[in-house]
């Protein structure tokens, strides 16, 4: 089943990249640096960290490329694990991406956003924030695909400028601490510690969210073309500034005064700008955040279309408005991400979640190979670049990942398990509405 939008109405490469870049940039690259120079205080080391999570989130992009190139329908891992196995299994990867895949990381961003707004205007409800940015994005969203772009390419390349000012002027402006970026003795045994191997897990799911524009293949432009450009260009341009803004964290503050601290970029700015660095830090990562949210609200929904579209017991879910917006499915996540957030829930499902979302991932790059050697002669606009290096270093790190969350989390990788196990019943008990598609 292609899905070929006009180039009129269609989403162009550059949103399409910006929706990667969303997805990606979230509050993860400027909390994280805090709980890592405990363990690794080597600027080396840090770089490596960050550089290896980039390669392997790079690895995976060249790999889903392929696929989407191959296989062009929206849903991501939903389509893809369809088609290479059953769609039993597609099925539970999208039962994952519309209970929790989407919805806990959308309310994360918006409690981070009243959260930070707070910091800046106090007097304000946190609470009231991040249900008011949680609807406020999701109306924008309803206005249809051209409106979505528009402001999406808004709030991600603005985001991505303020990123790349705070770059240039912490490396122009700051005092600089003794910190080496080159190899010296004794970063070999970091680099091979458990410290690494620890913070190297939260790295990834700082880099997560490089597949994004997989969900949205039926709203691209060219898809064969377009989506793996943008999961490369995507993921790339994010690598190079995780690498960059965690070297100027620690070129612009002391590791001592970063080290324990969830908010690393309020530390850096004020020792950059002065006093006024943290405000400035806390709108740059509002205007990231509402940026990941609407990324977010826009992907999500259209896994719980297109499974709408081939289950009879999910139909409702298949409806669209005038303007080609799945306003169901939109719903639908809305209610869960307010949920989500007047319980505050959300910080255990995001734990017990994370084993499934990995093994999804794996799975599917797993799938382009397997593929491969059953389908040889299947069309393939783009090839994944460096097969089978690529691939088997995602799969290599990936595994890895899962091993080491099964022996830290086992009730969480347990409980991740049960939810998929949920899954496949629901798949089982209810009639297919559209077998070819899958």
């Amino acid at each position: 089943m292609n899905e070929a939008p006009s180039s009129r109405t269609g989403v162009s490469l550059l949103t399409a990249t910006a929706v990667v870049v969303a997805n990606m940039i979230g509050t993860g690259v400027f909390t994280s640096l805090g709980y890592q120079v405990g363990g690794l205080p080597s600027g080396f080391t840090i770089v490596v960290l960050w550089a290896v999570g980039g390669l392997c989130a790079f690895c995976g992009a060249l790999a889903y490329g392929e696929l989407a190139a191959a296989l062009p329908r929206s849903g991501g891992e939903y389509h893809f694990l369809s088609r290479i196995y059953h769609p039993a299994a597609g099925f539970v990867a999208g039962w994952l991406s519309a209970t929790v895949g989407f919805a806990a990381p959308i309310a994360l961003a918006a409690m981070a956003f009243g959260k930070y707004y707070t910091g800046i205007f106090p007097g304000v409800s946190a609470m009231h924030l991040s249900l008011g940015v949680s609807v406020a994005v999701t109306i924008v969203h309803m206005f249809g695909i051209q409106v979505a772009a528009r402001f999406q390419n808004l709030a991600t390349w603005g985001k991505v400028a303020l990123i790349l000012v705070f770059i240039i002027a912490g490396a122009v402006l700051a005092d600089g601490q003794p910190v080496s970026f080159a190899p010296v003795e004794g970063d070999g045994a970091l680099i091979s510690s458990q410290a690494f191997a620890i913070s190297l897990v939260y790295v990834m799911y700082s880099y997560a969210g490089w597949n994004a524009a997989t969900y949205i293949i039926g709203e691209i432009r060219d898809p064969a073309r377009n989506v793996p450009r943008a999961i490369a260009l995507g993921t790339g341009l994010v690598t190079v500034l995780y690498v960059a803004l965690n070297a100027v964290f620690l070129y612009a503050a002391p590791i001592s005064e970063l080290e324990g601290k969830n908010e690393v970029g309020h530390v850096a700015a004020d020792f950059i700008f002065g006093k006024l660095g943290g405000n400035l830090m806390s709108g740059l990562i509002c205007l990231g955040l509402v940026s990941s949210i609407s990324a977010m609200t826009w992907v999500g929904p259209r896994v719980t279309m297109a499974m709408g579209q081939d289950l009879v017991l999910l139909k409702p879910f298949a409806m669209k408005s005038g303007r080609g917006v799945p306003v169901v499915a939109l719903l639908f996540q809305l209610l869960i991400v307010l949920a989500l957030l007047l319980t505050a829930s959300f910080e255990s499902v995001l734990n017990y979640v994370q084993f499934s979302i990995q093994l999804c991932s794996f799975a599917t790059v797993l799938g382009m190979m397997i593929l491969r050697w059953r389908q040889p002669n299947l069309p393939r606009p783009i090839r994944c670049w460096g097969y089978p290096l690529t691939p088997l270093i995602f799969l290599g790190i990936s595994l890895w990942m899962l091993v080491f969350v099964w022996q830290q989390r086992p009730v969480e990788s347990l409980a991740g398990l049960g939810t998929m196990l949920v899954g496949l019943l629901i798949y089982w008990a209810s009639p297919k509405a559209n077998k070819e598609a899958v």
